[in-house]
């Protein structure tokens, strides 16, 4: 058997430079660009496609799971019917609010939205109302089913941002809730300029675009409190039981207890002057307004009726000489433009509480 011959340390070290080189060059190959070929432009180059970044993949994950869920079906089913049915109870009645109003016939689309028989609440009262459900329902278990499912350790295994899943969650919940609003809104607008015959004008288009931005940022706000409590909590049904109480609670129980604070609070009628009941209902006014449904409410009822000119108390010297006339939609816009803040500030909140929250959890395997 013949023996090996020693290779000497040059040799060896010669050898070691040529592995080391080519490792080096195939960990390049798998991270750079490809070289440009000989006559290629840089149209060409500019025009290859490139890597997706983590946060539009996982955007479209979402996006594609909300969509074929049978929970965001049976969320917009619901919001769908009653919203039709609101436009069938305007449409039975519209006619008889045009005879019976004066100088707002220029505003009929509008009607479709605030209008109704008695019978069945108008669209904004539907809107507001089942709004919160539609957000509740779609963010009330985004991290901890991810967490109890064990999936969790698994995304953040990747080479990702951990922010990256929680700005996604919100984004694509947020993208397929202003789909879905736009989509419902214009298309309320088209049946009933199809039925009535008369088509919106152009402040009546940016007036229910604008309702749509401000119900969007309303439905935002309880899509964010139902994440800050699916961070919070490890069950989802805790993190649902939780944001539904918060809903129930601005949506019944508030306004009783603004009713037992009132009967405290309220100045004597034998010794108040106008300036104690003028403070007295701005007071009670602006404590109404830290719930989420009185800004919606404010906002959404001034900026689709353009007869409302003032959200606060008036005094006598203030009503008497005012014009009775529509307000123009940058008045009514700039009237609103607090409330639309304040549902903007609530939402920004609720999404910061939870962003800290998440980023200091610890994640590990099936936690």
């Amino acid at each position: 058997m013949a023996e090996r011959t020693p290779l000497s340390i040059p040799a060896k070290l010669a050898g070691m430079g040529r592995r080391l080189q080519a490792f080096f060059q195939s960990r390049k190959k798998g991270f750079a660009k490809p070289d440009r070929t000989p006559g290629e432009t840089a149209a060409e180059i500019s025009a290859q496609p490139s890597m997706p970044s983590a946060f539009g993949v996982l955007v479209r994950k979402e996006i594609a799971d909300h969509i074929r869920s049978w929970r965001f079906i049976l969320l917009l089913g619901i919001i769908a019917l009653t919203c039709v049915a609101s436009l069938y109870t305007a449409m039975n009645s519209i006619r008889e609010a045009l005879g019976s109003e004066n100088g707002v016939h220029d505003f009929v689309i509008l009607k479709l939205f605030t209008i109704s028989d008695g019978t069945l609440p108008t669209f904004i009262g539907f809107v507001g109302f089942l709004g919160p459900l539609l957000g509740i329902g779609m963010g009330f278990d985004a991290i901890n089913s991810e967490r109890n499912k064990g999936t969790l350790s698994r995304i953040m295994a990747q080479p990702i941002y951990r922010d990256d899943l929680l700005n996604a969650k919100f984004a694509a919940s947020l993208i397929v809730i202003s789909i879905m609003f736009v989509t419902l809104g214009l298309l309320t607008m088209a049946l009933g300029t199809l039925i009535i015959g008369i088509p919106p004008t152009f402040e009546e288009f940016l007036r229910i675009i604008s309702f749509l931005v401000v119900t969007i940022c309303y439905v935002g706000f309880w899509l964010n409190l139902s994440i800050t409590f699916s961070v919070r909590f490890r069950q989802p049904a805790t993190s649902a039981l939780s944001s539904i109480a918060v809903w129930l609670f601005f949506s019944f129980f508030f306004d009783m207890i603004l009713q037992l604070l009132s009967r405290g609070l309220a100045p004597n009628t034998a010794s108040a002057t106008v300036h104690d009941v003028m403070s007295y209902q701005n007071l009670m006014l602006w404590l109404g307004r830290l719930s989420p449904y009185t800004l919606f409410n404010e906002a959404t009822t001034t900026l689709l009726m353009p007869s409302i000119r003032n959200l606060g108390p008036l005094t006598q010297e203030q009503v008497y000489g005012a014009i009775a006339s529509p307000l123009p939609f940058g008045q009514s816009l700039l009237l609103v433009w607090p409330q639309m803040i304040g549902l903007a500030a609530a939402t920004l909140i609720c999404f910061a509480i939870s962003y800290v929250l998440f980023l200091r959890q610890e994640i590990r395997g099936r936690s």
